[in-house]
């Protein structure tokens, strides 16, 4: 989480100064994130389940995930923005890609796991929202 936060930092030193190194505000970026937080958080509620219930919402996630990562590497002047993406998705990380990969190699996620693991999750989506909603609008 710190390293999101540094990212986070240097986006908005960035911005605030003016510089022309970070990407402007892009709605569909926004939207994107905001949607994918809440169906990520929600798909998270159901790791208690066997994950073979529900592989195809998993699945989808994955792909919708995958799709914003590539979305946002090819915006021009959008490192931090894809760095942060890239740590949401890697499956060997601590967010949203690894808690995937725990849930389906081990078939179901401990309840008592969930909720912490969420607020960790909704942190690293609330800094990648964060940091295009302070980009430059126009």
């Amino acid at each position: 989480m710190k390293l999101f936060k540094s990212f986070v930092i240097f986006g908005l030193l960035l911005s605030a100064t003016g510089c022309a190194s970070i990407s402007r505000y892009d709605q569909y970026s926004y939207m994107q994130a905001v949607n994918l937080k809440v169906d990520s958080l929600k798909l998270m509620d159901s790791a208690g389940d066997a994950y073979s219930n529900h592989k195809p919402e998993v699945q989808d996630i994955k792909v919708r995930t995958e799709k914003a990562y590539e979305y946002e590497k090819g915006r021009p002047k959008n490192e931090v923005t894809t760095d942060m993406w890239k740590l949401m998705i890697d499956p060997k990380g601590g967010l949203l890609g690894g808690f995937l990969v725990l849930w389906e190699e081990s078939g179901t996620v401990s309840p008592a796991f969930v909720p912490e693991k969420k607020k960790q999750i909704a942190s690293g989506f609330d800094e990648i929202i964060s940091l295009e909603s302070e980009k430059i609008k126009k």
